[in-house]
């Protein structure tokens, strides 16, 4: 079967929802899935669902917590250069059937990642690899790389009202 490069980006909330739909779905076919995580340190409760009972899906954080109302240090950047280059050996070694780089087009937008080192990463990928991208802020060059580009809009927010994130919804 032919892997395709997804990309889930824009302003609206659903990008990494959406991925992790797409993996449950995958490892309910059996397909062994690799999530890594960029910008992303924190504890969501997804991730002890996946670790207790979803075998055929692994998920590894590159994230030192959650710099995007700051900017980032040094050490964000480094935590992202070798979870990129985790993620280039992983995608080498052929196990995985889909690969979601979670928050990857945030990690290019703050210049964690270089855009040329993942252009590079898309055209090299295993012809059976499923690769999904998400994050806000996805450059062009990785829209025209991708086949399959869906586009989350925010049109109204609970947020603007003052609502906090809620566990089991928004984390």
């Amino acid at each position: 079967m032919r892997g395709y490069v997804h990309v889930y980006t824009g302003n609206g909330k659903g990008k990494t929802t959406a991925a992790l739909g797409l993996a449950l779905r995958a490892s309910g076919a059996g397909l062994k899935v690799f999530i890594g995580q960029f910008i992303k340190g924190q504890a969501y409760n997804e991730l002890g669902l996946i670790a207790r009972d979803l075998k055929n899906i692994s998920v590894k954080q590159y994230g030192l917590g959650c710099f995007i109302v700051d900017t980032p240090t040094l050490e964000d950047k480094e935590a992202a250069r070798k979870g990129f280059n985790e993620i280039r050996r992983i995608i080498k070694n052929g196990k995985h059937d889909l690969i979601i780089l979670d928050e990857v087009n945030i990690a290019l937008y703050y210049k964690l990642i270089e855009l040329d080192e993942l252009l590079a990463l898309i055209r090299e990928k295993p012809q059976g690899l499923e690769l999904v991208l998400t994050g806000r802020y996805a450059p062009e060059e990785i829209i025209e790389a991708a086949d399959l580009v869906t586009e989350m809009k925010e049109i109204k927010h609970y947020y603007q009202k003052g609502i906090e994130a809620r566990k089991g919804i928004e984390f």
